[in-house]
């Protein structure tokens, strides 16, 4: 298959996949959604694969959903009539299954995080078994503000009850540094080194029978979907939608509508930029 959005390289028994729209911050349309889990499903079925790594082309892993470019969940010109909740359902369930295709492979899956990881960037590396970050980058949910949940809801099982209602009821975003103190990713170096370390770290894995790997994995895997990650998904998806006919997100789209996304979002941001995060990461 010949990719438009993404890149996909096979060396030395590791697959790069890169985020490749740049231009847009790797924004997750649609096509390049279909794109990434066809890269998935290839290198789970080449027997010469044993990791896997995902990045993003450009200065940032990925913006999110691409809510302007009409590809996305929350494109401006598809909310004027709001869907019925099953079809809204059904658009966030597909969506989960495309990001979690990372989390079900038998191979691990390593997201090599720098610049920008909003939204959907969240839903994309929370999927992926590790988390390395460049120490500046900007990991955040801020749609919480606006626009819905985080339906990856991987923030409880990484980061506990208290730091995931910090985060996800005020969208502030923590640095990458940040989030390695929490737990939130597993841990972040400084960005020219990124690169190197997220490499070095699949190199160790391709070291593991393919086996031994699939095993192992799937065991952890179980032991926190025994712990309801599954149900959470579905429950968070199933109130998304109700999130979705809020008044203040029906607010939000007409602006969209009128004036334009960047609109739309400068006037999201206002009141939170008038004031300093209200909190310090210890250690971070």
């Amino acid at each position: 298959m010949a990719y438009d959005f993404i890149l996909l390289d096979i060396t030395d028994k590791i697959a790069t996949i890169t985020l490749n729209r740049p231009k847009q911050l790797n924004a997750l349309s649609e096509a390049l959604l279909s794109e990434y889990v066809h890269a998935l499903k290839t290198a789970e079925d080449d027997p010469n694969v044993r990791a896997v790594i995902v990045k993003g082309a450009g200065p940032g892993f990925c913006a999110g959903y691409d809510a302007a470019g009409g590809n996305g969940n929350y494109a401006p010109e598809d909310a004027a009539d709001a869907a019925p909740f099953i079809d809204d359902k059904k658009n966030l369930d597909r969506m989960w299954g495309a990001t979690a295709t990372a989390w079900n492979l038998t191979k691990p899956v390593i997201a090599q995080v720098h610049g920008y990881c909003v939204a959907g960037g969240n839903d994309i590396a929370g999927q992926c078994d590790v988390i390395i970050a460049a120490d500046n980058a900007i990991i955040q949910q801020p749609q919480v503000r606006r626009l819905g949940l985080s339906f990856n809801h991987m923030y409880p099982y990484k980061i506990g009850p208290q730091w995931s209602k910090i985060l996800l009821l005020s969208g502030d975003p923590v640095s990458g540094k940040e989030a390695e103190q929490l737990g939130l990713v597993a841990m972040s170096v400084p960005e020219e080194e990124l690169e190197a370390q997220v490499l070095k770290l699949a190199k160790r894995f391709t070291l593991i029978d393919p086996t031994m790997m699939a095993t192992n994995k799937m065991a952890i895997n179980r032991a926190y979907e025994s712990m309801g990650l599954n149900q959470a998904r579905e429950t968070a998806n199933t109130l998304d939608t109700v999130a979705h006919v809020a008044p203040i997100m029906q607010k939000f789209v007409q602006t969209a509508m009128t004036s334009g996304f960047k609109a739309a979002l400068t006037e999201n941001e206002a009141p939170f930029k008038a004031d300093e995060r209200p909190f310090k990461v210890p250690g971070g």
